[in-house]
């Protein structure tokens, strides 16, 4: 049964739990070599574990997104948080001589799940904000960035002391339960609440008709070749953090600084992009990234540990003020589906750069995200957002 809300702040902060739990996506390293060596498995395989994540994760966006935008989002996000649950749980019966079923339950059923929640929680916190964009964009999206820095230190503990198939069942039911409640929360405003802000005169582009737009392409695209850097390390944070002179404790120390600048990052730069502009909040991630992937070619230590945070924290931002901009440009009303079409190129980036970086040397790799962020600031310059949603006030 669904519960009756019109406190906004109160679907704010049910959304930003249901965040919370489905931020786990972004933690495969940590999970990675326990469950390599629970199922024998080649490291390397499991690598792609994450982009399978992340590529499936922009197909729950896509999908629930449709279905929040036609029906409503609390059964959208009831129906993710059983599905990322579920895939935890599932994760946890694999037996050694199918190692890869964890595509399937971890990457695919877990990935798309996330997905559906993520659209659902920021499609409605955005229609609920129309006022403060920036800033309902950047609590919900932060959130989900700081469930490293709260589920990282549990995870290596239980790992350690539980076991993979055990941690897999605790966090699958955990996450059933808390999403399934919090989802009861979740509902639109209705016409008359979205009417009475001047958000209201905004056009409000149908996919079909942003799909006609350059600025769908120039968005898109853009954040394709922005977000590299960040699937390059992804997977790699610990074991890469060793080979670069850290204890395992400072790179397991590391992935957990990372959550705490990628939810710096969502916060940060979309309050940031509010006064601004968002051409600017992108731009400035942008070349944030482009100097620490660069740095990434030699860094040791504690530079290594100043380059994944930068790159953290710009990732991070870029997942608040790309919604944001979908939203100045497209509108909110079919924001889910349209913000889904968008997220296409964060799925392919996540995908292919994974892929392409298994291929090349770790020199290589960081030389090719840096050069996606030229391509990004190029981009970005080309893009036309209107005047009076580019100089909105949080």
């Amino acid at each position: 049964m669904k519960v009756a809300v019109k406190n906004r702040y109160l679907i704010l902060a049910m959304g930003m739990i249901i965040q919370l739990c489905a931020g786990i996506i972004y933690m495969w390293s940590v999970f990675r070599g326990p469950v390599s060596t629970h199922l024998s498995w080649d490291p390397a395989s499991a690598a792609i574990t994450s982009s399978i994540m992340l590529s499936t994760f922009v197909l729950g966006i896509i999908i629930g997104g449709r279905m929040q935008d036609k029906y409503s989002p609390s059964p959208v996000a009831l129906s993710g948080g059983i599905l990322l649950g579920l895939g935890m749980v599932l994760s946890a019966f694999i037996p050694q001589s199918s190692p890869w079923l964890i595509y399937i339950f971890y990457g695919i059923i877990g990935g798309f799940g996330v997905g559906c929640v993520y659209t659902t929680t920021v499609s409605v916190v955005q229609k609920w904000f129309p006022d403060r964009r920036g800033f309902a964009t950047g609590m919900m999206v932060g959130a989900f960035g700081f469930s490293l820095v709260l589920f990282a230190p549990l995870t290596k503990m239980l790992l350690a002391n539980w076991g993979v198939p055990k941690t897999f069942i605790f966090f699958g039911v955990l996450f059933i339960v808390i999403c399934s409640v919090c989802s009861l929360f979740l509902a639109n405003p209705e016409a008359k609440q979205q009417g009475s802000t001047s958000a209201s005169t905004q056009k409000q582009y149908t996919t079909g008709e942003m799909l006609k737009t350059k600025e769908f392409y120039l968005l898109t695209f853009s954040m394709f070749f922005l977000l590299p850097a960040y699937f390059i390390l992804n997977p790699l944070f610990i074991s890469l953090g060793i080979e670069r002179g850290l204890t395992e404790s400072m790179a397991t120390f590391g992935v957990m600084l990372t959550g705490v600048a990628s939810a710096s990052g969502r916060l940060l730069i979309s309050w940031f992009s509010d006064y601004v502009g968002r051409k600017a909040g992108i731009a400035t991630i942008s070349l944030i990234t482009l100097a620490a992937a660069l740095v990434m070619i030699f860094a040791q230590g504690v530079l290594f540990l100043v380059c994944i945070t930068a790159i953290a924290f710009s990732f991070g931002g870029s997942a608040s003020v790309y919604a944001a901009t979908a939203a100045d440009l497209f509108g909110t009303k079919h924001m889910g589906f349209n913000y889904g079409c968008v997220m296409v190129g964060f799925g392919a980036s996540a995908l292919i750069f994974q892929i392409l970086s298994n291929n090349l040397s770790v020199t290589y790799s960081f030389i090719v995200a840096a050069v996606g962020c030229v391509i990004t600031l190029v981009l970005v310059a080309a893009l036309k957002i209107p005047k009076k949603a580019a100089a909105k006030k949080a």
